[in-house]
This record gives C-alpha cells, structure tokens and sequence, in this order.
C-alpha cells in the first residue's frame, strides 16, 4: 500500500505548489468515440484526433463500427454509456434521435458550429442533435482490367458477363435501404409497391451484400467483385493506391448523404466531448478529411487542391446543392419492412 500512497501524495503536492498543469492532468484522461473503420478511422484519427489531442492533451480511444453497429450499442448503453461522441450517417442518425440517445449539440459549447452550412445542421425542433462532418455519394465502381469499357448504368449491374462478380450494399450498411428505394426511383417503380423490384434484385447474381465499406473495398480490391455499388470515399481510395478500379455517376445519377456527428446522451466526458466536435468543425478538419476522404466540406468555405475538388461528391465547381439527398423520414418509416422483404426474397 506504501507506493499508491506515496504517488497520491506526490500528485497532491504537486498540484498543491501549481507544477501540474492542465495539460498534464489531460494526458490521464481520454474519450471514446465511435467511428467507422478501415480508411475513414485513419483519416478521422489524422485530421480530428491528432490535432484535438495535441491541443487538449485528451487521448481518444476509437470504438469502430458501421452506423447501425454503432447506434445498437448506443441502445444497449442508454443507462451508463461508455461513448462520448458517436458518428453515425444520415438515416441512422435520425433513428437515434428518435430512440432517445443523443445529447443537445449547444453553441455555446460548440462555438465553430457557427461555420457550418445551413444543410449541415440537424434539428428536432429547437434541439440540435447532429452535424455534418463531410458528403459522400453512391456511385459505380468497377475493375478496368476486366470492364474496359465503363459502365454507364445501374442496369449495367444485370449483364450476364458480370453474374456472380456484383457487390451492392445490405439493409445492414446504411446505405442499403436507401439504395432500394433509390432504384425505384430511377427504374420507376411504385415506391408504395416494391414487390417488382425486389423480384428483379433476387435475380441479380452477386458476389456479396456488403455490411461496410470496408467489405466492399476487400471485395473489389480482391477480384471477388468487379462491378457494383460503392461509395466515392472508397473508390478513390482504391484508385489512389494503384489499384485498376475506375468510379462513375451512372446517367441515371447517384445518391448522397452525409457522416455525421453526435453528442452522446449522459456520455462520461461531455465536455471533452464538446471539445472534440468543435475541433471537427474547424476549416482545417473539413480539408483534411476532403483531401483523404475526398468527404464534401460540411464547413463554409472550404478550399481544396483542383485534383480534390473533382472528386468530391458534387464535383470540381459543385456544391451541396447539387446532391439528392432522401427524407430520412420517409425512408425510415420504410426501413423495418424493406428489410424483412429483403431477408426473405433477396438474401436468401
């Protein structure tokens, strides 16, 4: 018992003659943050973590996860949460609002709020519950050794010279219901009918249905699949590494949404965790993670390099007012029985 109380008397004495500073006390002490993995944890560790620990002292831990991983863990925790700051896409973001999770996102507390775009910030009423960290989109992503002439539609996912080697998104990830009733869309099936649809996905011969991003980058990358669904972020990726992958706007166009931040209700560490967000809504963290994610800058103002600003989600001389972005509530309304039939007729 000598040694632990010799230390809390040194540290008393320490901080009673003021040689311990802040900073110092900050370096025992971290939050948890929920993230996705693969190249998006890399690059919200490099452009949000680093720099906030170096200006905090406050080390981050990642718990790393797809949205709906996230937010099922958000619910099992709702009485002692041990996450302090969950990103989590549009769609499940708003389902997690609604189950009672998330704390108020406050100016006052969070001042760089301020700098956001007007689309960028969610609210339920008066509450701010999220903020936009970055767009991203859902285009087509191919292998240009064995397609040498690109695809230009989501039809193009049917030839018969690509069975067995597709890979579109599961209702797990968080793009996949979206992504139905996307393809209802532009196939022009009744949205309050989707029988048709789904009889013509069960007859689509995949490779798989990806639950993350990262599966779908394993797949393409491995060869298992040479066309389908994936999201700008990862495509790129892949292109930037050498890989010989190529990423289209079919004609029929693509969908976005958004990665988004939140405030964990009754999270151990909120104002660090305030502190935190903050330090993602810096000018600094949107280019950082539009330059390695290639995320749309949810922050006003944001400058690129011109090869950046090609491949971001609405393009070299876009903006956010280029996207199809969803009703989240209507797709939410939609998303329990979307996903039974697609259990039962599509991912059998």
């Amino acid at each position: 018992m000598a040694r632990p109380i010799r230390s809390t008397l040194t540290a008393a004495a320490l901080l009673a003659s003021g040689l311990m500073s802040q900073h110092v006390l900050a370096q025992d002490k971290s939050i948890t943050v929920a993230w996705y993995g693969g190249n998006w944890g890399e690059a919200f560790r490099a452009c949000v973590a680093d720099p906030y620990t170096k200006a905090t002292g406050v080390r981050v831990n990642a718990d790393v996860g797809t949205s709906t991983t996230t937010l099922a863990k958000l619910q099992q925790q709702k009485s002692a949460p041990t996450i302090d700051v969950a990103y989590m896409d549009g769609g499940i973001s708003e389902l997690a609002q609604a189950a009672g999770v998330l704390d108020s996102l406050e100016p006052a507390a969070i001042p760089n709020m301020k700098n956001l775009l007007k689309q960028a910030v969610y609210k339920s009423g008066e509450n701010t519950f999220a903020v936009g960290s970055g767009y991203y989109s859902l285009g087509l992503t191919y292998n240009t050794q064995e397609i040498k002439t690109p695809p230009t539609s989501w039809q193009d996912l049917w030839k018969p010279e690509y069975a067995g080697a597709v890979a579109i998104p599961s209702p797990s990830n968080s793009s996949g219901v979206p992504f139905v009733l996307f393809l209802a869309k532009i196939f022009g099936v009744d949205g309050d009918n989707l029988d048709p649809l789904f009889a013509r996905l069960s007859k689509l011969d995949t490779a798989l249905f990806f639950d993350s991003s990262g599966a779908a980058t394993n797949a393409y990358q491995s060869g298992e699949a040479i066309i389908g669904a994936h999201f700008n972020v990862g495509a790129w990726d892949l292109i930037d590494k050498g890989m010989p992958i190529g990423f289209v706007v079919p004609k029929e166009g693509a969908w976005a949404t958004d990665a988004r931040l939140h405030l964990v209700k009754n999270g151990p560490n909120k104002q660090a965790a305030q502190q935190f967000i903050n330090t993602a809504l810096t000018p600094d963290a949107a280019s950082c993670l539009a330059t390695r994610l290639y995320l749309g800058p949810a922050v006003q103002g944001v400058k690129v390099a011109e090869d950046v600003a090609r491949k971001l989600p609405w393009g070299a001389t876009g903006s956010v007012d280029n996207l199809a972005l969803f009703d989240w509530s209507m797709v939410n309304a939609r998303r329990a029985a979307i996903t039974d039939t697609w259990n039962r007729q599509v991912a059998r």
